[in-house]
């Protein structure tokens, strides 16, 4: 089995686990024979299984398979991958700060800050991620299976997490769910969210610019 096909089964795989054991007809299933804590450390543990293996098949077979494109010698390119790691990165940071409603550990349904930019800011911010390394590096079949899987299951993770909580929560989620945008500045609000997650944006773009700094010694 080729690297570029291992790494997209482990993404199924991860996928469907995922989506499966956290659905509304498994879960309360898995909670009431385990317990929460148990549940959510299994479901953890699967998730790492599976995980931290892409990772390593990636890691160990980089650039594997024919050149399919590479963008990132334009210097216009290059500064628009700076800028999308940087917003990944205050998305993530946003997101941590303040847990979605829409999580397996869910915040307040409060719609202020990255809930302005996005209903999922942690999800998003993995997606912009491996968009932004689909245009930034030479992209080969490993590449294209490693993090096109991001957007990918971004997506359909996000997705997946509203319909849940639809049909779960309550009034407050679905004001939640209709007050702010599926897609990452897709909605109204978006210069509001980036003023009130300022922190956020200052916390991302320093580790944008720290990982620019150490990316090589990093990761190679």
């Amino acid at each position: 089995m080729g690297a570029a096909t291992t790494i997209l089964s482990l993404w199924i795989a991860f996928a469907v686990t995922h989506m499966t054991f956290s659905s509304v007809r498994w879960r309360p299933r898995l909670v009431s024979a385990l317990g929460d804590r148990a549940f959510l450390g299994i479901y953890s543990l699967i998730a790492l299984i599976l995980f931290v293996p892409m990772v390593s098949v990636y890691f160990g077979n980089k650039h594997a398979g024919p050149l399919l494109w590479f963008l990132g010698g334009s210097p216009a390119v290059r500064w628009l991958g700076y800028g999308g790691m940087g917003t990944s990165l205050a998305l993530l940071v946003g997101g941590l700060l303040r847990p979605s409603p829409a999580s397996m550990m869910p915040g307040k349904a409060q719609v202020a800050g990255a809930f302005r930019i996005t209903r999922h800011p942690v999800f998003m911010a993995a997606g912009l991620f491996g968009l932004v390394h689909l245009v930034m590096t030479p992209v080969n079949a490993a590449e294209l299976a490693f993090f096109g899987g991001f957007p990918v299951f971004a997506v359909l993770g996000s997705w997946h997490q509203d319909q849940r909580k639809l049909q779960t929560a309550g009034e407050a989620f679905r004001n939640f769910e209709a007050g702010t945008p599926f897609l990452p500045f897709s909605g109204a609000d978006r210069l509001r969210g980036l003023g009130e997650m300022r922190w956020a944006l200052v916390l991302g773009i320093g580790l944008a610019v720290l990982l620019r700094m150490f990316h090589r010694s990093l990761f190679g």
